[in-house]
């Protein structure tokens, strides 16, 4: 086994917690949270009306409040919120309450109660629906230290998950570098979820949702940290760190281990930099936490998530346009969504064996930048003539898929990866494009997608295509010489060369990976797509 790494320091602690979110029996009406002194928002939900002449339509929370208050909230709403607010899901609107003048013997009905009532559209009160209005809540609700919610109060488990997941992941701002302060803006509020004392407690959903959201937030910082911080050997080091904390089993291979154990690819593409790839692995193994597997199997299945690992990508001497350039810190994603993975299943205790493979390598531009025209031997010994230094991507993932599959004895494997433009191009920003080659494994993700809201598209692996990637020189070219157009499907085709008989699934996230604007529970910079899909699929795979 290769010695570790020596560690390097950073400039900023990863992981970072989260906004604290409890749960606490009571409602409305009367519970002791309900006080100025303890709280600084109430939240209450509206939905849309039923009909054209109706008004907003009171739900959790709204009836109780209204006593607690003596105000008719549904209609404050509509006086606040004006024509444009109609409770769909994800508007709110924020109501800061009048106090007595100084002096004045007028009491007002809410006098010692929290200040300020958000009034939060719940539209038809779907998880998706709880999710965009929780997302909401954490946007309207920053530099408040407590908010109480009884939105959730009729809600079901699912209901609960998906409003704490759009608050927690919405609630996300990016670290400050250096010395600027974070501002009272940056910060998320407590929120309390109140629940009548004959509803199911909401600990459970509130601890999944948690898990979830601290998995995309360590993808979301791991993916904006700079690139002059953000090394192979920095990211090497972030995941040995997490990992040991955890006590799971890492392996960490430097450029000399990977020359002496023939990792072809990854090598070549690191070679441009002064910053050399690395090969990281990580392992958890429910048998040594103490995990009994949940059916009577001899052996806990093991699923095997590969991730592309470019810390930064020039394009190497095919070089990007510096437009395209700029977002080239975050080309690591798939990288981090596969960390966030292993340490997920670990923390959720699952009895899936889980193993996350890291190819990490700067693709940069110097004297020993690999070429157009060079043949490279991957680590499974099939050749590969280079088209495209641009398209390194595939390259580092043969190397970490060819090594996964003969060496870790996969069950299930995925791979996810910032990979083709092509995929953004026929999907838009909106979708992962999945490809698989077992329809089970294919329908795992499909409906963990439709249960996280990270939405995929099932992509086909044309046959038809497959020759446009053979050489008259190597075992396989990487990129087409005559593109037949599809060019996600191409990438595909390729890393399935090295997948040999295990049932394997390919995530494209080029498009939903980063986002240029907030919207719902998207933040603009790294989204952290696919970590919440990824541990919500575990169980089903």
């Amino acid at each position: 086994m290769p010695a570790r790494e020596r560690r390097v320091s950073g400039t900023s602690e990863i992981p970072r917690a989260l906004p604290e979110v409890v749960g606490a029996r009571g409602v409305l009406s009367d519970a002791p949270l309900v006080d100025e002194a303890q709280a600084d928002a109430v939240v209450v939900a509206v939905a849309p009306p039923r009909e054209a002449e109706d008004g907003l339509q009171p739900r959790a929370g709204t009836v109780d409040a209204t006593l607690r208050y003596g105000v008719d909230l549904a209609e404050l709403a509509e006086r606040a919120g004006g024509p444009g607010f109609r409770g769909a899901a994800g508007e709110v609107v924020r109501v800061d309450l009048p106090r007595a003048h100084v002096g004045s013997t007028t009491r007002l009905p809410w006098a010692g109660l929290p200040p300020r009532l958000l009034l939060l559209g719940v539209g038809a009160g779907t998880a998706t629906d709880l999710r965009r209005a929780g997302a909401a809540l954490a946007r309207a609700s920053r530099g408040l230290e407590r908010v109480v919610s009884a939105v959730t109060a009729d809600a079901g488990a699912a209901e609960v998950r998906a409003y704490v997941e759009g608050y927690l992941l919405a609630a996300y701002a990016q670290p400050r570098r250096g010395d600027a302060p974070a501002g009272a803006q940056d910060a998320a509020a407590q929120l309390v979820l109140l629940t009548p004392p004959d509803r199911p407690d909401v600990a459970a959903p509130i601890e999944a949702a948690t898990r979830a959201a601290a998995a995309t937030w360590l993808v979301r910082d791991l993916a904006n940290t700079p690139s002059d911080v953000k090394d192979p050997a920095w990211f090497a080091d972030r995941a040995l760190r997490l990992a040991d904390a955890l006590g799971l089993d890492t392996t960490v291979r430097g450029p000399a281990e990977l020359a002496e154990e023939g990792f072809g690819a990854l090598l070549a593409v690191g070679a441009g930099s002064a910053r050399g790839p690395r090969l990281v692995t990580v392992t958890y193994d429910p048998a040594d936490h103490g995990v009994t597997p949940a059916t009577d199997r001899s052996a806990p299945r093991h699923v095997v998530v590969v991730g592309k690992g470019i810390t930064y990508d020039t394009g190497g001497l095919s070089i990007k346009p510096r437009e395209a350039m700029v977002p080239m810190k975050t080309d690591m994603v798939g990288a981090a969504v596969a960390l966030a993975v292993v340490l997920g299943a670990a923390r959720a205790r699952s009895d899936r064996r889980v193993t996350a493979v890291l190819p990490l390598a700067e693709n940069h531009v110097g004297a020993a930048s690999y070429r157009p025209g060079d043949v490279l031997r991957t680590w499974s010994g099939r050749t590969v003539e280079v088209a495209n230094t641009d398209a390194e991507g595939r390259l580092v993932l043969a190397d970490a898929v060819g090594y996964a599959v003969q060496e870790l004895a996969p069950d299930v494997l995925v791979d996810v990866a910032t990979l083709t433009g092509a995929a953004s191009m026929g999907l838009g920003r909106g979708h992962g494009a999945l490809f698989a080659t077992d329809d089970a494994v294919a329908d795992a993700l499909e409906d963990a997608a439709r249960t996280t809201g990270e939405r995929v598209w099932r992509m086909p692996l044309v046959e038809d295509y497959a020759g446009a990637l053979r050489s008259d020189v190597a075992d396989l070219r990487h990129v087409p010489v005559e593109s037949p157009g599809g060019g996600a499907i191409t990438a595909a085709l390729f890393l399935r060369e090295f997948v040999g008989d295990v049932p394997w699934a390919h995530l494209d996230v080029a498009g939903p990976a980063r986002a240029t604007a907030d919207r719902h529970e998207v933040v603009a910079g790294a989204t952290g797509f696919g970590a919440r899909l990824l541990l919500e699929a575990l169980d089903r795979l």
